[in-house]
């Protein structure tokens, strides 16, 4: 692998405060057909499905479920009456096909609020 290839893994790992848990998300589908007009953010991608992967630090137990955010978001439109929307990711925040660590939360914040991923 190039150096330009070269992605360092704590760029894509996020962690809790004590360092209990160590998460990984890798986007498996994409909606093809959204389109972003907002120029403001730039190329931005619609996000369907990702591929949670969690790590307990303690005792090395490596736990991964598929996440369907759109599924997630028209349920917390439907429940909640409020959604994030949050599914919207920068073409560059992508890197070998995970998702940065700064944007973990924006993703996950309807599963936490649902009690569908806790910790």
């Amino acid at each position: 692998m190039g150096y330009d290839r070269f992605v360092d893994d704590r760029l894509l790992t996020s962690r809790d405060a004590l360092n209990g848990i160590q998460i990984k998300i890798k986007l498996t589908d994409i909606d093809e057909n959204a389109r972003d007009f907002s120029q403001r953010f730039g190329n931005r991608i619609l996000v369907n499905k990702v591929l949670l992967t969690i790590k307990q630090n303690d005792t090395e137990e490596i736990e991964e479920m598929e996440l369907d955010i759109k599924d997630i978001e028209s349920r917390m439109k439907k429940e909640r009456l409020f959604s994030s929307t949050n599914r919207w990711i920068s073409s560059n925040e992508i890197k070998n096909g995970y998702i940065v660590a700064s944007r973990h939360l924006d993703l996950l914040s309807d599963a936490i609020a649902l009690d569908i991923l806790t910790f």
